[in-house]
């Protein structure tokens, strides 16, 4: 696998050829069924097995093997050479490209199920790149009952592509996470009781491999409660071979202020529950300036201050399949940006004819243009060179794995990348 970004002049019919992929699977793997042009700027998957190389002055087949991260006995097999083993300035190599080269990852995707048809089509698209399907959401009444939702086609598609559904339930109520149900449930143990019975019965009617908690906005000063709260559910899953999980607010502290963050007690989770999902995305949100969704430099700070309180390997980091398109000037209590996929981001750079730009330091692709009305706008999204930047950090800090919020988001860059760089895992035989 090569990205290529995308220079003036290039065609998918001159890459076809310069890369030796056909143009069908280029334009497949990167969306570009609806793209008049490429975008300059623009990044592009190659699924090329090798690369050519042209050896330079002080070259060896050591050097290079380590440069492009592969053992050098490869290349001397890709190339048949003979002992000695000469090469030469201006002699060009083929260099095989790693496959799957980082091992074993778990993949997470929440879902949120509409009707069925839909639900069924977007597992089938990218089922065999999940550990696990969370359809969001169960919520969670102040009584401890629980709603309804249409996930059973979901489920059906899951089990064919031997992929974990998880429960999720949420202190969702209109709209937003709401305070008032948590503190309900956590200050009673016999509510508690009431959830755990209904939880049990909803995973055992429906197949349910685990449950993902993701209670959000809880009281800073119920901290303790619900880790309390979470030992509970977790012994009551536990003693019927059931996984539990939680979500995470991001955070780089142990700070217990905060109606997003205060309640979120990593190291507790860490001790308590199987794995969590930390929601590393929303540095750029769509009610607040425009910025990077997920930054590097902040999903890592997050990340490694996660790993320094929980086992490495009991963390999921989140990943957003979309971006956002800001009205300009941004003006706090205005208009709420637009979520957009990857894909429909470069139609959009195409479209009003506009370079993409990647910001270094964020690792996160951009750009700005002005629609048919006057209006300006700024773009930030998610492309395969930020998602290889994401997939790089897991692999460094020896994760879990990655959850994706949310599937339906057109990104097939994502999943080539994804299925390039690592083996999944399957816990469904």
């Amino acid at each position: 696998m090569i990205i290529h970004i995308v220079q003036s002049g290039d065609t998918v019919w001159l890459l076809s050829r310069k890369y030796g992929v056909s143009a069908e699977r280029i334009t497949a793997i990167n969306g570009l069924q609806q793209l008049p042009n490429l975008v300059v700027g623009q990044a592009l998957v190659m699924p090329t097995t090798e690369r050519p190389y042209t050896v330079a002055v002080g070259d060896s087949l050591w050097s290079i093997g380590r440069r492009f991260n592969i053992p050098y006995g490869s290349i001397i097999e890709l190339n048949r050479l003979v002992y000695p083993y000469v090469i030469y300035p201006g002699m060009v190599l083929r260099i095989p490209q790693p496959y799957k080269n980082y091992g074993y990852i778990e993949v997470n995707a929440y879902i949120e199920p509409t009707t069925d048809e839909a639900g069924a089509r977007r597992v089938n698209e990218v089922g065999r790149h999940l550990t696990y399907l969370s359809p969001f959401s169960y919520q969670v009444s102040m009584d401890g009952t629980l709603n309804s939702i249409n996930d059973n086609a979901a489920i059906q598609a899951a089990r064919q592509y031997r992929v974990a559904p998880l429960m999720v339930i949420t202190n969702f109520r209109d709209g937003n996470f709401d305070s008032d149900i948590a503190r309900a449930i956590l200050r009673s143990e016999s509510i508690q009781d009431s959830l755990i019975r209904n939880v049990t019965e909803v995973m055992r009617n429906k197949g349910y491999y685990g449950i993902n908690i993701d209670f959000e906005r809880i009281p800073p000063e119920d901290r303790e409660l619900y880790n309390s709260f979470l030992r509970r559910v977790t012994n009551a899953l536990h003693a019927q071979n059931f996984y539990v999980s939680t979500a995470l607010a991001p955070k780089t502290s142990d700070y217990q202020t905060g109606v997003w963050h205060g309640a979120h007690d990593y190291k507790a989770h860490g001790e308590i529950v199987d794995f969590v999902i930390i929601m590393t995305y929303e540095w750029g949100w769509s009610g607040g300036p425009p910025y990077a969704v997920a930054p590097i430099d902040k999903v890592r700070e997050v990340l490694e201050y996660a790993v320094s309180v929980m086992p490495s390997n009991k963390i999921m980091m989140g990943i957003p399949l979309y971006g956002y398109d800001w009205k300009l000037p941004y003006v706090e209590g205005g208009p709420w940006a637009r979520s957009i996929s990857p894909v429909y981001a470069v139609e959009l750079a195409a479209r009003y004819n506009q370079s993409i730009l990647y910001d270094v330091k964020t690792q996160a692709p951009h750009f700005n243009y002005t629609d048919n009305d006057g209006t300006r706008h700024e773009v930030w999204f998610e492309d395969a060179r930020s998602i290889e930047a994401k997939f790089r950090l897991a692999s460094e800090l020896g994760l879990r794995g990655v959850s994706y919020w949310v599937l339906g988001m057109d990104f097939p860059q994502n999943w080539y990348v994804l299925d390039n760089m690592f083996n999944i895992v399957k816990l469904i035989r």
